[in-house]
C-alpha cells in the first residue's frame, strides 16, 4: 500500500465485536465526501460495502503505523499523521471524519479489541520480517531440512543438555527484558577475554531457557563475573569442584517467581535453574571456557550446569546477606561465590543454639579437607527449621558467625602434615599456632529451603581464595 497523502485510514479486523459493530457505519463514510481507506488485517472481505479496502493479513502496514488496538482511525494531511482515534467513541469519530450525525445509533463509545499485530510473539516476528533489528551477531543459516536443536549440540553451544535454538525472534523477545542497549559492553569474557555486549548475553539467556524478565539478574551475574576479584579464568582452570553460585536477593526474587524455599538448591524452578544456566553458557560460548579447553575441571559438580538460588528474607530478625554487605532489603543484588557441591548437615537432635553451632562447626571443619586452613572459603546454608532454633534463643546472624568463629579456632598440632596418620596438612612451622578454619570474611552464612527438615548444607569454596584465587562478589542489579 502507498503511504496515504490525505484522507481517513481505518485499521480492524473482522474477528473484533466493535470492528462489526461500525461495518456498516464504515460503508456510509465510504459513501460520503471522507477519502476512506480500510486495512483489515484478518480477512480481506470484511468490511462490506467498502470500495478501497486492503488486504493487511500480513501485518506490515499494522507493523508500520504502530497499531495496538482495533478499530483505529487515523487522519493524514500531506503524508503526515494529525490525529488517531482508538476503540469507538462517537463524538472522537465525528470530529475525525468531519460528519456531525455519525453514529447516532450505536452506543457512545465501545473499547476495541486488541491488534493482530500485537498477539503474544508477533510484534518480534514483525520486527525481524519488516523492521531492522540490526542485530550484531553472526547470523547461522538453517536449512530446512536440518534439526535446529542439534544444530545447536553441533555447533558446541550446548552445555550438554538441550538448548533454546536463538532464532532472531527469541531473541528480541529476551532483549524486551532490559532497557540496556544491544549494542552496550559489558566486558570481555574469559578465557579468551572475547567482548560481550548485552546481544549476546540475551542470545545466550534464550539458550539457557530464561524468560525476558530474567535479563537483569544474568546480566548483574555476568558483570560479578567478570569483576577482577572474582577471577573467573583462574575458577575455570583449577582443577578443583568449583564454579560461580549465584545467590540472588531483595524485591526482584519475588517479582521473577524464584525459589528460595523447598529444593532450592536443586531442580525444579525455571528463574533459579536457568539463571545460573545463562552464566554458565556465557562463559562457554562467549568466553570459550569449555571442558578440555582451559577448563581443566579433573571432576567437575553439577553446579557446573547451573547454581543459583535467592534467599530467603522472610524473617526482618535475621540479617540477609545483602544486608550484610551493605545493602537494603529494597535493593536487589547479585552475589557470586566460587563453590562446589552441597555438603548435607543433619542434625535432628539440637534445640539448643550451643549445641546446634557445634555441629555446624565440626562439619565446616571438613571443607577441602579436616587439615587445611584459611585456604577455601564457604557457604552455609542454614534451613528455617534450623534458624528458629536460633532465633527463639535470641541469636542473630552476628552471633551465630561470632560462635562459629571461636569453635573454628583450630590447634596447630593437628594440622600439621601426619598428625593422625594423615600426610595431608600443614606445615611443621604451625605447630604451635592456633589457626581459624576460614580467612576473615570467608564463612558466608545465607538462609534458604523448605519450613520442614533439620537440615542445613555447606557450600565448600574454591581452594584458592581471596587474593590467590576469588573473593566473595556482589553487585546491584540495575534495570
Amino acid at each position: 500500500m502507498n503511504k496515504i497523502q490525505d484522507g481517513l485510514l481505518v485499521v480492524g479486523k473482522r474477528d473484533c465485536a466493535t470492528c462489526t459493530m461500525i461495518e456498516s457505519l464504515l460503508g456510509f463514510i465510504d459513501h460520503s465526501d471522507v477519502d476512506l481507506t480500510v486495512l483489515t488485517q484478518d480477512d480481506p472481505s470484511f468490511p462490506a460495502g467498502v470500495s478501497n479496502v486492503v488486504d493487511d493479513t500480513s501485518l506490515e502496514q499494522s507493523y508500520h503505523l504502530s497499531i495496538e488496538t482495533v478499530p483505529t482511525a487515523i487522519r493524514f494531511i500531506d503524508g503526515e499523521e494529525i490525529e488517531r482515534v482508538i476503540g469507538w467513541n462517537r463524538a472522537q469519530w465525528q470530529t475525525i471524519t468531519g460528519i456531525d450525525s455519525l453514529g447516532e445509533e450505536l452506543p457512545d463509545q465501545r473499547p476495541g479489541c486488541g491488534a493482530k499485530n500485537v498477539d503474544p510473539g508477533m510484534p518480534e516476528i514483525l520486527e525481524v520480517k519488516f523492521g531492522d533489528p540490526a542485530f550484531q551477531s553472526r547470523p547461522v543459516e538453517v536449512v530446512d531440512y536440518q534439526d535446529d536443536m542439534e544444530l545447536c549440540y553441533d555447533r558446541g553451544w550446548s552445555d550438554g543438555l538441550p538448548v533454546v535454538p536463538p532464532t532472531p525472534e527469541r531473541v528480541l523477545r529476551m532483549l524486551t527484558g532490559t532497557k540496556r542497549k544491544p549494542e552496550e559492553l559489558v566486558g570481555d569474557v574469559p578465557p579468551d577475554l572475547a567482548p560481550c555486549t548485552i546481544e549476546k548475553i540475551a542470545v545466550n539467556a534464550v539458550l539457557a531457557g530464561c524468560k525476558p524478565e530474567y535479563m537483569p539478574v544474568v546480566i548483574t551475574a555476568v558483570e560479578a563475573a567478570l569483576q577482577d576479584e572474582f577471577c573467573m579464568h583462574g575458577l575455570l582452570a583449577t582443577t578443583w569442584f568449583s564454579s560461580p553460585v549465584v545467590v540472588v536477593n531483595g524485591p526482584i526474587v519475588r517479582r521473577i517467581g524464584m525459589n528460595s524455599g523447598g529444593n532450592a538448591l536443586g531442580q525444579g524452578n525455571r528463574a533459579n535453574a536457568t539463571i545460573g544456566r545463562a552464566l554458565q553458557l556465557v562463559i562457554r560460548n562467549v568466553g570459550g571456557g569449555k571442558p578440555g579447553g582451559v577448563d581443566r575441571c579433573a571432576l567437575g559438580s553439577p553446579g557446573k550446569y547451573t547454581f543459583c538460588f535467592p534467599e530467603d528474607e522472610s524473617g526482618e530478625e535475621w540479617q540477609t546477606h545483602a544486608e550484610e554487605k551493605g545493602f537494603t532489603r529494597k535493593q536487589s543484588t547479585v552475589s557470586l561465590f566460587a563453590g562446589d557441591g552441597v555438603q548435607g548437615i543433619m542434625d535432628q537432635q539440637s534445640r539448643q543454639p550451643e549445641s546446634l553451632v557445634k555441629t555446624f562447626a565440626e562439619m565446616l571443619k571438613n571443607v577441602a579437607h579436616p587439615k587445611i586452613c584459611m585456604a577455601a572459603d564457604a557457604m552455609l546454608v542454614v534451613s528455617p527449621e534450623h534458624a528458629n532454633v536460633f532465633h527463639r534463643a535470641g541469636w542473630d546472624k552476628a552471633k551465630l558467625r561470632q560462635e562459629l568463629d571461636k569453635l573454628l579456632m583450630r590447634p596447630g598440632k593437628d594440622l600439621i602434615r601426619g598428625a593422625h596418620d594423615i600426610a595431608e596438612g600443614l606445615p611443621e612451622s604451625v605447630k604451635d599456632a592456633t589457626l581459624p578454619k576460614f580467612r576473615p570474611g570467608g564463612l558466608q552464612i545465607v538462609r534458604a529451603g523448605g519450613k520442614a527438615g533439620l537440615f542445613s548444607a555447606i557450600i565448600g569454596g574454591w581452594v584458592a581464595s581471596g587474593s590467590v584465587g576469588s573473593d566473595p562478589v556482589i553487585r546491584e542489579i540495575v534495570e
